[in-house]
């Protein structure tokens, strides 16, 4: 067997080297009001500008209970991870996003939302921002379980795990539903006692020190928010026309609400 000769070996390695990526370079976390979490790194979002709180119809005891949160947050005193639950297109997500744009402009560079889409890497995101001097709200929107195990997973970094959890770092979860259960409960079909399995599951919901949440719209609400919209935009209010549309999409929501704005000013020639 031929032997490689060491100065041969280490030209191989620096070739490799030359060949391999460069390791992701993460954003400034003291520099930008909003992040995204993916591949180990944190990347600026471009151009956060989320909905003014005002135009959020309807939600006065969600809004007033997350921003109270943020607040203690922002300022380093105690706070809750928070669950915000409830129907489709009810401005779960709108309201995390203008609560922590509002706690921005009343404390400058204090607090910063990172959005997160994988539970996996929560663990080094939590390492990386251990010693930043800001606290960090971690936004994971639409949350949902193919397993039972993702489930208990969160409940462990809910928890603190093995590892304690930054202080300052706290999750905002959205969800369908408040009882965060996974998709397929088939599990169940084997279990011993069934029910202590669906109940193991009910926990994790347990575990959010504030739980928000949100209602499917009746037409007053519907309509208040689609009059917050058009006087914004200066576009014509038509209820009766906003109705219709509401029953055309079998649903009356923010949602729904905006997307009749944008058909409404895209027939009048407007820009939103």
């Amino acid at each position: 067997m031929t032997e490689i000769s060491l100065p041969v070996l280490e030209r191989i390695a620096a070739a490799l080297e030359r060949l391999a990526p460069a390791p992701i370079a993460s954003a400034d976390p003291m520099a930008h009001p909003a992040y995204l979490w993916r591949d180990g790194a944190l990347y600026p979002v471009r151009g956060f500008a989320p909905l003014p709180l005002s135009l959020l119809q309807g939600l006065d005891r969600q809004r007033d209970a997350l921003l109270t949160n943020l607040r203690r947050l922002a300022d380093g005193h105690a706070a809750q991870d928070v669950l915000l639950w409830g129907a489709r297109g009810t401005g779960k997500s709108a309201l995390v996003k203008a609560s922590v744009a509002a706690v921005q402009a009343e404390r400058p560079e204090r607090l910063a939302l990172v959005s997160v889409d994988t539970l996996d890497s929560l663990p080094a995101l939590f390492a990386m921002l251990e010693g930043v001097k800001r606290s960090f709200a971690l936004f994971i929107d639409d949350l949902g379980f193919d397993e039972a195990g993702e489930a208990r997973k969160l409940r462990s970094l809910l928890d603190g795990g093995a590892e304690a959890r930054p202080a300052h770092v706290r999750l905002l979860v959205t969800a369908n539903r408040r009882h965060l259960l996974p998709r397929d409960l088939s599990e169940q079909d084997s279990a011993i006692n069934p029910r202590d399995v669906v109940d193991d599951q009910l926990a994790l919901a347990d575990r959010f020190g504030l739980s928000l949440g949100f209602h499917a719209l009746d037409q007053d609400g519907y309509l208040a928010i689609v009059r917050a919209y058009a006087d914004r935009h200066a576009l014509p209010f038509d209820g009766e026309e906003a109705v219709n549309w509401a029953t055309r999409r079998g649903s009356r929501s923010g949602r729904v609400a905006w997307q009749y704005i944008v058909d409404l000013a895209g027939r009048m020639g407007r820009a939103l």
